[in-house]
């Protein structure tokens, strides 16, 4: 009888254990709001962070979201008090995080509409899942400003979740050189439609412009085909092996270190897309396998070929939501822990030494970005850093990248590096610089040539952005 008593003990607990927790914020280690927010300004866009990208269909699941609005430097702004309205299509519901209901507007069978409200500069709000997997699509909008949204992945909810053993979580090694990168892999493309970049008056190869700033370390994409109709660079090829290889070769002959990031697709691929190459298509799971593995290792020995194999290699691209859709989609966590293992066998394969970097889009979202880990760590995945992409607008406070990245660290033991960034350069360094036990491996800007928040003007002439490298640099790499 005492055994029967103990096992059913034993299962209550196991139910209970094994229910949705109902949301809990973490608690801050420290205050960073004085690096993001402001008293007041002029509203221009919505800001609009989900905890959670990836949910589980099983009705019960929920994701903290949270709503404010920055003026054109990206600051919040905490007298904003805007109406707004939040939509979902798909299977879902949005709450208040008291789980009362908020004033509906319009609901029909493609979308459900509701109003809320900032108060003080923030509003934060629930969604919580249906038992429909598919994708959720969440957005906030609100007169004369820009609106944000989100999409969410929902995974069937008998969805096997594993946790990683003791021998799992073992130290990985430190890595023995720390980066300030930058992703240029638009370059080729801006040199083919004439633009010089121009250093104080004077003009020079961006490569050796970024070296002499403090930049040692540049990352490269790569797609598989991206030639073909409907590819990245059709007929011409940019960012494919041909270019890459070139690219590679300036590199190392500038003396800078290289990190090459794997798309697995013809074109771009991130979190709302992973398109499968044309190639690829129409092979059973076990060939597609076979498949990634030879590519991997071919691109590496093409470049090892020529003396510029990378330091460092990305397997995917803001992978979390799988790779190569739809065999190695999130949905399915054991097709895509094999396709990552088949990556990561392939550099080893070439080079034991390299270091294999998982980069995931969830600057802030620790409760998704353990999901993440502990589901393909325990699957057999093995790696080295752990890589985040931080964009404020959708990827959390400064505060809750703070606490992911040192949460992470504690967990499992591994470098953490911020490997796509383009907003709060100094502060960014800063926090991942200082993380406990030396594990902060560094940052890679996104593109800073040519896109958001750019080091460079129109017109090609270096502006007061790029001098902050030259203190970083200084600070965090000598």
């Amino acid at each position: 009888m005492k055994a029967l008593i103990k096992i059913l003990i034993l299962s209550a607990l196991l139910i209970v254990g094994c229910q949705t927790k109902p949301i809990q914020e973490k608690e801050k280690e420290t205050d960073l709001t004085s690096w993001y927010q402001k008293a007041t300004g002029e509203p221009q866009t919505l800001v609009f962070a989900s905890y959670k990208t990836t949910m589980i269909a099983n009705g019960e699941d929920e994701a903290l979201l949270r709503i404010s609005v920055v003026d054109s430097t990206g600051l919040e702004l905490m007298d904003a008090n805007l109406p707004f309205e939040i939509s979902v299509i798909g299977d879902g519901i949005i709450l208040e995080t008291d789980n009362s209901n908020p004033e509906l507007v319009t609901e029909n069978d493609s979308v459900v509409i509701w109003k809320s409200q900032l108060m003080n500069g923030i509003k934060k709000l629930k969604l919580k899942a249906g038992e429909t997997a598919g994708k959720l699509n969440v957005e906030v909008s609100s007169e004369g400003v820009w609106a944000a949204s989100h999409e969410i992945h929902t995974i069937p909810g008998n969805v096997t979740l594993m946790k990683p053993s003791t021998s799992q979580l073992a130290p990985t090694p430190s890595v023995d050189h720390k980066m300030i990168g930058a992703d240029i892999s638009f370059l080729p493309q801006l040199e083919s439609r004439g633009i010089k970049f121009i250093d104080d008056g004077v003009e020079k190869d961006a490569i050796q412009m970024l070296k002499d700033h403090g930049f040692n370390y540049i990352r490269l994409r790569i797609f598989v085909n991206p030639e073909v109709p409907g590819g990245y660079s059709p007929r011409i090829g940019f960012c494919g092996l041909d270019s890459t290889l070139k690219m590679a070769k300036r590199i190392k002959d500038a003396g800078l270190n290289f990190l090459l990031d794997f798309h697995y697709s013809d074109t771009w691929a991130d979190p709302q897309k992973q398109f499968k190459p044309k190639a690829w298509e129409f092979q059973d799971f076990n060939k597609l396998k076979n498949t990634l593995k030879a590519y991997t290792k071919g691109v590496l020995l093409k470049l090892n070929d020529q003396g510029t194999l990378p330091d460092m290699v990305q397997i995917g691209n803001e992978i979390n939501h799988g790779i190569v859709w739809p065999d190695g989609h999130i949905s399915n966590l054991d097709n895509l822990a094999e396709l990552l293992k088949a990556g990561t066998e392939a550099c080893r394969e070439v080079d034991p030494e390299i270091v294999i970097m998982m980069q995931l889009a969830l600057g802030g979202q620790n409760e998704e970005a353990v999901f993440w880990f502990d589901n393909m760590i325990a699957r057999g995945v093995e790696f080295d850093v752990i890589g985040l992409s931080y964009y404020p607008r959708w990827h959390c406070t400064l505060d809750d990248l703070n606490y992911n990245m040192r949460d992470l660290i504690k967990r499992y033991q591994k470098d953490v590096n911020v490997v796509e960034y383009s907003a709060f350069k100094r502060e960014l360094h800063e926090l991942v610089f200082n993380l406990p036990d030396n594990r902060g491996n560094g940052t890679a800007i996104w593109e800073p040539l040519n896109t958001w928040s750019r080091v460079m003007d129109r017109d090609g002439n270096a502006n007061e952005e790029l001098n902050i490298y030259d203190e970083m640099s200084e600070k965090y790499l000598k």
